[in-house]
């Protein structure tokens, strides 16, 4: 931190951005904490407006309860008056609804009748465990046994020790969906594994996490020029003409995902004491990557996904990609400081701040077309806090795990 080059002094050490960045953070818990709420279980997505899509009976996916309750743990933390309600109840409704309780496990989504996809995904148990990891340091009383519960599932069911990484999913009975290994489930779970490192202090956690990051960054984005690869066959082979859901698993190249491996393999060197000397390079070679290649160097903003002759491929602009890209220069400001960082951590909040936040109703757009005009292809509205709240957040703490340790550790000086 401090002077950067000719640019003075960083902007996360100015008193102005820092407030900016409290105010921001504050209208995303604004928008989100009431209107998401739904008093018969769960929480709703919210339209552009900020009301609850399909109110009468509203889907909740495992992935969207977790992270309202992972968020508003972290309100908890900040202080904000009215979040251990919603930490409450989020886990109640992970732990009755979406948990199997004959089977083991968690579902992928429900709504009042029941379940919609009974499937067990990676991606799911991975918020799971970042979800109870974060209440756990909040101090909600559930959180052991939950921590306790998806950790047996993920190493018994989910965790492949000859890959050293979890596969994908399974049927409601625990019948493998074979065929497919993907990044993105291996890449969420890394955060979730430092996150209940931090908060349990077992080792194995933080074990499991740098054997991700060693398959899916040092190897297959070592191999392919730190592009990360995102889809792959049982045996971890790459496969370059999968085609899946396009929200979760699109074809191509995502460059959000380098953005956030950028930062999650700087916040894994250090915790594991700096052990690693191959990750401060990985990540400044994942941020590089995904400035020269996907950044729209016309209009501003990252392509959703890439070809793999580097060309846009999905042009359009979504949120989470430039709310990673801040956490990711967040982090090498602090771990790398220099002016390339400094400027890339500027230019990206200067788009954001231009196109997507929404002055008037509150949230962010979630999805911009290539021309940068609100567009809901993909996404219905705005049923998401928790790229963006971290976005705000990350900056306002030292570089040094995630967001829970750092309001802790400011907290008790």
């Amino acid at each position: 931190m401090g002077a950067t080059g000719h640019l003075g002094t960083a902007w996360r050490e100015r008193d102005y951005h820092r407030q900016w960045l409290w105010r921001e953070a504050n209208r995303l818990f604004d928008f989100f904490q009431n209107r998401a709420f739904n008093p018969l279980g769960g929480f709703h997505e919210l339209d552009v407006e900020g009301r609850p899509i399909n109110a009468g009976n509203p889907v909740r996916g495992i992935h969207s309860t977790a992270r309202m309750v992972h968020c508003f743990a972290i309100g908890s933390l900040l202080g904000r008056p009215g979040s251990d309600d919603i930490v409450d109840h989020g886990m109640k409704y992970l732990w009755e609804k979406h948990r199997d309780h004959e089977r083991g496990g968690y579902h992928w989504s429900l709504d009042n009748a029941g379940l919609l996809d009974a499937t067990k995904q990676g991606y799911g148990h991975a918020f799971v465990l970042l979800a109870a990891s974060s209440a756990k340091v909040a101090g909600h009383p559930d959180a052991d046994r939950m921590i306790a519960d998806v950790t047996e599932v993920l190493e018994k069911r989910f965790w492949e020790d000859s890959h050293g990484a979890i596969t994908e999913e399974f049927e409601a009975d625990w019948t493998p969906i074979p065929g497919y290994r993907g990044q993105n489930s291996n890449m969420h779970l890394t955060e979730a594994l430092m996150a209940a490192y931090e908060a349990t202090g077992q080792k194995s956690y933080l074990d499991k996490a740098e054997s991700i990051a060693d398959l899916v960054i040092r190897r297959r984005a070592g191999e392919n020029g730190f592009r990360v690869p995102e889809h792959f066959d049982e045996n971890w082979v790459l496969d370059k003409d999968y085609r899946g859901n396009e929200m979760f698993r699109p074809s191509g190249t995502t460059p959000g995902h380098w953005l956030e491996w950028a930062r999650l393999v700087l916040q894994l060197h250090a915790l594991g004491g700096r052990r690693h000397a191959w990750m401060p390079d990985a990540a400044k070679a994942l941020f590089a990557q995904s400035v020269a290649l996907g950044w729209d160097k016309e209009k501003s903003g990252f392509f959703y996904t890439l070809d793999w002759n580097d060309e846009p491929a999905k042009r359009n602009k979504l949120w989470w990609p430039m709310a990673e890209g801040v956490g990711a220069a967040a982090f090498l400001c602090e771990h790398l400081p220099s002016d390339f960082h400094e400027t890339w951590y500027r230019r990206i909040w200067d788009g954001i701040a231009r196109h997507f936040l929404d002055q008037d109703r509150g949230g962010w757009h979630e999805e911009l077309t290539e021309d940068l005009v609100p567009s809901y292809t993909l996404f219905a509205g705005k049923g998401d806090i928790y790229h963006a709240l971290q976005a705000c957040l990350i900056p306002l703490y030292p570089a040094t795990g995630s967001l829970t340790k750092g309001i802790v550790e400011a907290g008790s000086r």
